[in-house]
């Protein structure tokens, strides 16, 4: 406080003095030559200019450069929505692509059947321990009944068990309670095949004298009139001839891969009333 009364005074003038030149100054017409008055002016203020010019080119910059990152990130926004956009489209495209030869080969399989079918699309499964089924969106209100074939675009699926007005559930032929008439293609041995589980099935009641391969292909016999004749059943993978009885064990693997089965058709003959 005493310094401020001690030198208050001389600081109030040299700010007058100084107000004064800059005022003084700004009325300065442009065509007449500094005096020496402003020529020690400009000398003296020439060390601060520089730097100030500089703090402002600073923040002048910095500012410039956050509008061009405002601008980038707004543009990085609107690209990544449309790379959302042509993702979904493509992924749209691409499954639109699978459906279509998913439902060829069905059609194909559909036209090789002598019967009348109703296609079907699978909107549920029951792959437990002790069940192998599936449900359909078709239902006694399209005409299926219990006991119906059930195919798909690679041969045999299973059979109708349980029918609602707009849903039926299908007994797979990997299931244990499922049982089909069948042939060897090759050989024309014929048995029943059964389901036993964890994707596989077994050809049954097949005797040792009969001429069973690895590799042999086993096709619906017709027999029974349940399911058409001629549809692919699978192939066989295993043939054990033991020492004794009257049958040889032999374990197949399903034409139809059931894990990623999702159309199939419904054979529109036979199944109980």
């Amino acid at each position: 406080m005493e310094s401020f009364k001690k030198y208050g005074f001389i600081i109030l003038i040299a700010g007058g003095i100084l107000a004064a030149l800059i005022f003084y100054s700004l009325n300065v017409p442009r065509s007449r030559e500094a005096n020496f008055i402003e020529r020690g002016l400009m000398t003296a203020f020439a060390p601060l200019l520089k730097p100030a010019a500089q703090v402002s080119g600073f923040f002048e910059d910095a500012w410039d450069g956050y509008i061009s990152l405002l601008d980038e990130h707004r543009e990085n926004l609107r690209l990544r929505e449309e790379i959302r956009g042509l993702n979904a489209r493509i992924a749209a495209g691409n499954e639109a692509l699978q459906a279509n030869e998913r439902l060829t080969r069905l059609l194909d399989m559909k036209g090789a059947v002598k019967a009348p079918t109703l296609a079907a699309s699978v909107v549920g499964e029951d792959m437990s321990s002790w069940f192998r089924t599936m449900v359909i969106d078709q239902g006694s209100s399209s005409g299926i009944r219990e006991g119906m074939a059930v195919i798909a675009a690679d041969g045999v699926a299973g059979q109708i068990v349980k029918v609602a007005p707009a849903t039926s559930r299908v007994l797979l032929m990997t299931d244990h309670a499922s049982g089909i008439a069948a042939v060897i293609q090759r050989s024309r041995a014929r048995g029943v095949v059964k389901g036993k589980g964890e994707g596989l099935c077994a050809l049954e009641f097949t005797t040792r004298e009969e001429d069973v391969k690895v590799g042999d292909v086993v096709i619906s016999s017709g027999i029974g009139g349940i399911f058409p004749k001629g549809l692919p059943i699978g192939e066989v993978t295993m043939v054990k001839r033991g020492d004794y009885g009257i049958f040889q064990t032999v374990t197949i693997r399903p034409a139809v891969n059931f894990a990623h089965l999702e159309e199939v058709l419904v054979v529109l003959r036979g199944g109980y009333e």
